[in-house]
């Protein structure tokens, strides 16, 4: 028999946890060299100058280079293998991320933080 509570009544809470703290709004940028980079050290480089650019004090948070499947840091997908989400991606997410850089679709992705705030 299913019982609906009426008015008076309150249900409990389906869990304990507190509510989470809203994510902050990333702006992404979209970079496509030409030539393409050779290696995640080149495309590290061009972040991190637009990072400068739009930041006073960036600090990278994570970031994944799609050639060689490596993250930073490191294992952090591994307690994502069922989530949506990347590791390197919910890392930088709760941990204040303001700017996302993404180099050559997906190929090299940056994730930084003004830490000057």
């Amino acid at each position: 028999m299913n019982h609906r509570p009426d008015e008076t009544e309150t249900a409990a809470p389906a869990c304990g946890a507190a509510p989470r703290p809203a994510l902050p709004e990333v702006q992404t940028v979209q970079l496509h060299p030409q030539p393409p980079c050779r290696a995640l050290d080149a495309a590290l480089r061009l972040a991190q100058a637009e990072a400068k650019g739009r930041m006073e004090f960036p600090m990278l948070l994570s970031w994944y280079d799609r050639d060689r499947d490596f993250e930073s840091p490191q294992h952090a997908s591994e307690c994502h293998a069922a989530g949506a989400v990347p590791g390197y991606v919910d890392y930088a997410l709760h941990r204040g991320a303001s700017l996302k850089v993404d180099v050559e679709d997906g190929r090299f992705v940056f994730y930084y933080l003004n830490a000057g705030l």
